[in-house]
């Protein structure tokens, strides 16, 4: 099997905007049939905010497809689902999810989250002292962007330091879909070896950290696979998806100068600066498709049982039922309840903390820098990931 032959319709995007054949088919349809052939046949693609909802909403009538686990990936086979399947959580549906979200979901509330804040606004001050130490330029995906989030979930985790560039540049890997298929799983199982030898660590040794806490609660009853699924999933959506909003949340910032203003002068807006570039930039493109278990009326449309669903984010999120006039960046709206992190029993667990983290960060950078800017060079945007954002962001001040 090759690279991945073009992009699919649903990972295109045009600078923060999604790109306009998307968007002109919520405007146009809603929902439509189209042909995918990296996903293997023809789908549905859901682009409203409400039918969004709705399709995450009923895991009776939209299953999660655990055959496509890997985004942007042909179909896996049962043996490969058999080896990717145990601990993500994204490839159940209650009652496994349910079982699984349980054992987690204590530790991702925003009181337990507050634990780690202390140590985010170290982490945080010490790049900003890096980069000025350093002085202009700077590129702020490699310098800021990137190792901020990586450190937090290291700590999170307990992943050595030593290792964070290693699984940093495995995880960017994974998410490549120039990349072919073999080449992806084959990053995805040096991944799960990796995690599998922190797992027998933390079975001799448990520390504070999340995989020593669930070790320690005999009432999680997780084997050795479901513990390294864990740790794989949440540091695919704990360090990408961070990461990139970071780096295209500055792109997005200094490209409104006037809003950059509002962050920097009254920083009590920062949570809702984060839901605003949240809505307007939604760094990912969908979820992990649905199969359809009976005939069911979507948008206008009936789809018949056992077809494949696939809800595009950042075009849902520019829907005009969302919030008026949505193609404008407004850090004064109510970003509204919109789809960024998903919805329903899989919106992400790790919600809080990436809120945390990014609250954190944007006012810093903005009070250290208040003269940053783009310089000359443009910044190069990552238009083959499943995650999108710029590959490097490069400031002055």
């Amino acid at each position: 099997m090759t690279a991945v032959p073009t992009t699919p319709l649903h990972f295109r995007r045009v600078g923060f905007d999604p790109h306009p054949e998307l968007t002109g088919i919520r405007d146009r349809d809603g929902v439509r049939r189209v042909d995918s052939p990296v996903l293997g046949g023809s789908m549905w693609l859901v682009t409203r905010i409400e039918d969004v909802r709705l399709v995450y909403s009923d895991p009776k009538r939209f299953r999660i497809s655990a055959h496509h686990l890997v985004p942007g990936a042909p179909a896996l086979s049962d043996e490969e689902v058999a080896a990717v399947r145990p601990g993500n959580l994204l490839a159940f549906d209650p009652p496994e999810h349910t079982r699984l979200r349980r054992v987690l979901a204590p530790e991702f509330t925003a009181r337990r989250m507050r634990r780690l804040e202390p140590r985010i606004h170290d982490i945080v001050r010490d790049h900003l002292d890096a980069i000025e130490r350093k002085g202009p330029p700077a590129d702020l995906v490699a310098d800021f962007a990137l190792p901020v989030p990586a450190l937090v979930i290291c700590e999170l985790l307990g992943v050595p330091f030593a290792d964070r560039e290693a699984f940093q540049d495995r995880y960017s890997r994974f998410f490549d879909v120039t990349l072919s298929f073999e080449e992806r799983l084959a990053i995805q199982y040096e991944s799960k070896a990796y995690l599998a030898e922190l797992v027998a660590r933390a079975r001799v040794e448990p520390g504070d950290d999340l995989l020593g806490m669930l070790v320690r609660d005999e009432t999680a009853d997780l084997d050795d696979r479901e513990l390294v699924g864990i740790a794989d999933l949440l540091l695919l959506a704990g360090h990408e998806t961070t990461a990139n909003m970071l780096g295209l949340g500055v792109l997005a910032l200094l490209s409104h100068p006037d809003q950059l203003r509002l962050l920097r002068d009254e920083p009590e807006r920062a949570d809702a600066v984060v839901e605003e570039l949240l809505r307007w930039l939604t760094v990912v493109h969908t979820g992990v498709p649905r199969v359809t278990t009976t005939e069911v009326e979507l948008g206008g449309q009936t789809l018949g049982p056992g077809e494949l669903v696939v809800c595009s984010l950042p075009a849902a999120n520019r829907d005009p039922g969302l919030v008026p006039d949505p193609d404008r960046f407004d850090v004064t709206r109510d970003a509204g309840s919109h789809v960024a992190f998903g919805h329903g029993v899989h919106h992400c667990l790790g919600a809080p903390l990436a809120r945390m983290e990014m609250r954190i960060a944007f006012p810093a950078l903005a009070r250290r820098f208040p003269a940053l800017r783009t310089t000359d060079e443009d910044a190069r945007y990552r238009t083959e990931q499943v995650v999108y954002g710029v590959g490097s962001l490069p400031v002055t001040w």
